[in-house]
């Protein structure tokens, strides 16, 4: 039976056994782990910098648990539309909706903050944002026992906090150090 747990036992159990487990259901993938989208090949090392740029990108910015959609859109904006208006004067008031709307909160998800990685390519590309997260995703089905567990719905509960995510993303670098290609493991 899937486990449930809250924040403060969170930490305790991205251990290595969990980490193990969560190598076997790798190996017991029907397709390769370590290969993204591209078709190519990407190292373990590759991975868990983009998982560490990832945590470092949300401990700036900020990480949120989800974004806000349940505004009511359909009053839609409250935008001036008088004739004797300048150009100037609609431009800022257009401005000032746009600023309110979107707001100026740079907070991002985990899974938004795994593709904006990839997508500024200075620690990761799109191969390693799709992989890491299949990584999360196999921690989290390590962790709860649940095969059908993801990484992003698991961070989206009410419960988590930043730490947690935090935690989840440090545990996916050390996996993808520990079990991905170009991993150094000593010979028992």
């Amino acid at each position: 039976m899937p486990k449930t747990t809250t924040a403060p036992t969170t930490a305790a159990v991205f251990t290595d056994p969990t980490l193990s487990k969560a190598a076997e259901l790798a190996a017991d993938s029907y397709r390769p782990l370590w290969t993204g989208p591209s078709g190519e090949e990407s190292s373990g090392d590759a991975v868990a910098r983009h998982l560490e740029a990832t945590s470092a990108l949300l401990d700036k910015d900020g990480w949120i648990r989800t974004y806000d959609h349940g505004k009511d859109w359909s009053n839609g904006a409250d935008l001036a539309d008088d004739d004797s208006l300048t150009v100037k004067a609609m431009l800022k008031s257009l401005l000032r909706v746009v600023r309110d709307e979107i707001g100026t909160d740079p907070q991002r998800t985990l899974s938004t903050a795994l593709r904006h990685i990839g997508e500024a390519g200075g620690h990761g590309d799109t191969d390693t944002a799709s992989i890491a997260s299949e990584v999360l995703d196999l921690v989290i089905r390590a962790h709860t026992g649940s095969d059908t567990a993801r990484a992003t719905p698991w961070s989206e509960r009410q419960h988590r906090t930043h730490a947690d995510i935090t935690v989840l993303v440090a545990a996916g670098a050390r996996f993808a150090r520990t079990y991905g290609p170009g991993a150094v493991r000593s010979q028992l």
